[in-house]
């Protein structure tokens, strides 16, 4: 069912609407969201001085750690979900296990842990506007992009990125705000299309960047 269109309100106001990252130049904190990484963001209590003081700190030291930017893939009720994941590393070789740390807020999550499975897409330099598809809410977020299933699980992967990690969940933990998800990997690969000279999308003090060798 179409939503209804306030009263008011041009039938076509949503394509003349600035664009998300504008409107968010244009408010800076006064929402507090304080996002850490693409697609999540923490509310503060913006009664608390304390507490919004103590959020920018953390958001801002920890943005100094530049990481990798991943898409995490899942088949769900035989459609694919995906969320952007900054928070991803490998755990061990023997066996061999990785871990993400999606945000309780994430509604990609639930259908990933269903599923029982998953596929780590390494994003490349380049790919940032996939990150924030990816990263968004209430949109098809599959729209336009190309993949193939993975071998193993049957996961999305994403045309175009470095590499994949596929895997099987093996725990899942609280941690505060976040869940700690463990994976044992199945399979794994880099395009064949990839060469050495490709660079990777990286996250940085809340923007994209890349490296420069």
């Amino acid at each position: 069912m179409e939503a209804e269109i306030p009263e008011g309100m041009n039938p076509d106001a949503r394509e003349t609407w600035p664009s998300h990252d504008l409107i968010e130049s244009w408010l800076g904190d006064s929402m507090y969201d304080f996002q850490l990484r693409p697609g999540e963001d923490v509310v503060v209590d913006a009664d608390d001085p304390e507490a919004v003081a103590a959020a920018r700190r953390f958001r801002d030291v920890l943005g100094r750690f530049a990481s990798g930017v991943t898409v995490v893939t899942a088949i769900s009720g035989g459609e694919p979900v995906g969320l952007t994941c900054q928070s991803f590393s490998s755990v061990s070789l023997n066996p061999p296990l990785v871990v993400f740390i999606p945000s309780k807020t994430s509604r990609a999550w639930p259908m990933i842990q269903r599923s029982g499975r998953f596929c780590v897409n390494f994003l490349a330099d380049g790919q940032a506007e996939l990150s924030n598809q990816m990263a968004s809410r209430g949109v098809d977020k599959f729209a336009g992009v190309s993949w193939s299933p993975s071998e193993q699980t049957g996961s999305p992967i994403l045309d175009g990125t470095l590499g994949y990690v596929d895997c099987k969940i093996q725990s899942a933990h609280e941690a505060g705000d976040h869940y700690v998800v463990i994976g044992r990997v199945l399979d794994l690969g880099i395009p064949e299309a990839r060469s050495e000279a490709d660079k990777p999308l990286l996250f940085f003090e809340g923007k994209y960047a890349t490296t420069d060798s």
